[in-house]
């Protein structure tokens, strides 16, 4: 009897679970997209160390509606010193839902989108460049964040921009490609 009751009220809480899963027809699924490559496929020597290293093009949709602005760092998590980071590009307005392939290597974009220091020494995109072996995975993460600017200047570094995000990001998502040489 105890065992019966027991399963009933499994049953019934695991009911109305899917019932309130059921009603979120309106989750957001953010998305980030490149056309140079599909997601977990291989980046094409054009946007590496071993061809012209330019930036892919990148575009994004369906983020939470209270976004500010956004946030894109691209790292190597494969690197032999642990996670490398090729790209920070940070203050991407919430009006902006792209940037086009060969973004310049400057501080500052188009007079208000900031680049950060990348683990090369280097302002800027500079794509997979790989040691002789196997494939590496290359994030491109973007985030949505509650505020407009992170108060950073140009130039930052990774942990500043992780450090300045903590507290305001509001969804996430990524693309991964993979380079190997």
């Amino acid at each position: 009897m105890f065992r019966a009751l027991f399963l009933s009220i499994v049953l019934i809480v695991s009911l109305g679970s899917v019932r309130a899963d059921d009603n979120n027809f309106g989750k957001i699924s953010f998305f980030i997209r490149t056309s140079a490559f599909m997601d977990n496929g291989f980046i094409p020597k054009k946007y590496t160390c071993d061809g012209m290293n330019v930036s892919p093009d990148l575009f994004w949709g369906e983020f939470p509606p209270d976004t500010k602005s956004f946030v894109i760092i691209m790292e190597d998590p494969d690197a032999p010193m642990g996670v490398f980071t090729h790209w920070i590009v940070y203050d991407i307005p919430y009006t902006v839902t792209a940037l086009n392939e060969n973004i310049q290597k400057t501080p500052v974009v188009n007079g208000y989108i900031k680049q950060g220091i990348n683990d090369f020494g280097r302002i800027g995109y500079f794509g997979p460049c790989p040691p002789k072996g196997m494939p590496h995975r290359y994030f491109i993460r973007i985030y949505a964040l509650d505020i407009p600017v992170l108060g950073l200047p140009p130039g930052a570094v990774r942990q500043d921009v992780l450090y300045k995000m903590e507290g305001h990001v509001i969804a996430q998502t990524h693309i991964v490609g993979l380079y190997g040489r």
